[in-house]
């Protein structure tokens, strides 16, 4: 069965996406990122992919076994533009750990009872108890960005969430949890070309959804929403990470590398973990609307 908007994406890029970005998509060789700006030319070579993954997901194994020994609550919070790679990450982070002490939480649309509540409340019910890793695959970061694009929140609901987001976060590092805030980044080209394959291919159009296709045309007010929102949000108890990730490959390693750096987990080996690649991975002055 087509899906409602089946063929809106290619119809954006035959008729409206700019001309740098079609330039791009048209001249994209085998291997090769499509974006201009991101440091590297050339996808990442699988096999030291492969390679350096798997000695990460060793790491995270070691570390989840750490905090179910010490009783450590981690949350990690996955944000960023449609297409940047969120739920990949995810799956390699997840893939060999305990599912009953580590999980991704993707909220959909709030019911009619969660939208009467306080903005954070039904965020709070999935937060980790004792020993437990949880991932959330967008969370109360959609106030800052999409639902201020799309004007699903009005400009007084949102300061407010700016005046208590920053709080929230600073009860929950008080309590003790380990936050972790990641931002995938992605360029316009990439993000387009993406949305394209998931288009063609039957096993990911569910991934797609109108959201997506309207997101398209809404690519600078993305970027100014979210330039505030990384600069209002990003504090010493919950720091922002960037993550370009125009590479998947370098991205899914940079992301379980800034979440291991920052914990001191019993038989960590730091030559696996080591130093995060500075032109990928950083704090917020990382972000650019690529």
């Amino acid at each position: 069965m087509p899906l409602p908007f089946d063929g809106a994406i290619s119809q954006f890029y035959e008729n409206d996406a700019p001309k740098d970005v079609r330039a791009q998509i048209e001249g994209a060789k085998k291997k090769r990122i499509l974006n201009p700006a991101f440091p590297y030319s050339k996808a990442w070579d699988s096999a030291l992919y492969d390679d350096d993954i798997a000695l990460l997901q060793i790491e995270l194994v070691k570390m989840q076994a750490w905090a179910r020994e010490t009783g450590q609550r981690i949350a990690i919070v996955f944000e960023g533009r449609d297409a940047a790679g969120k739920g990949g990450t995810i799956k390699r982070f997840l893939e060999h750990l305990n599912p009953r002490h580590a999980r991704a939480v993707a909220l959909s649309k709030p019911t009619e009872a969660e939208a009467g509540q306080w903005y954070f409340q039904r965020y709070i019910k999935h937060l980790p108890t004792a020993g437990d890793i949880i991932l959330f695959d967008r969370s109360w970061y959609n106030r800052g960005v999409v639902e201020h694009v799309f004007g699903f929140c009005d400009a007084k609901q949102r300061a407010a969430w700016f005046d208590q987001v920053n709080p929230f976060e600073q009860m929950l590092v008080n309590e003790g949890i380990t936050v972790f805030k990641i931002w995938l980044n992605v360029g316009r080209a990439t993000q387009l070309q993406r949305f394209i394959k998931r288009e063609k291919d039957p096993l990911k159009q569910w991934k797609l959804s109108w959201i997506d296709v309207e997101g398209l045309k809404k690519w600078e007010a993305y970027s100014e929403a979210i330039s505030e929102t990384l600069e209002k949000t990003d504090t010493k108890a919950a720091p922002w990470i960037v993550v370009r990730s125009d590479d998947k490959k370098r991205a899914r390693v940079a992301v379980i590398r800034a979440v291991l750096s920052g914990l001191e987990y019993a038989g960590k080996d730091e030559a696996v973990v080591k130093a995060l690649d500075d032109k990928i991975a950083g704090g917020r002055d990382m972000w650019q609307a690529d």
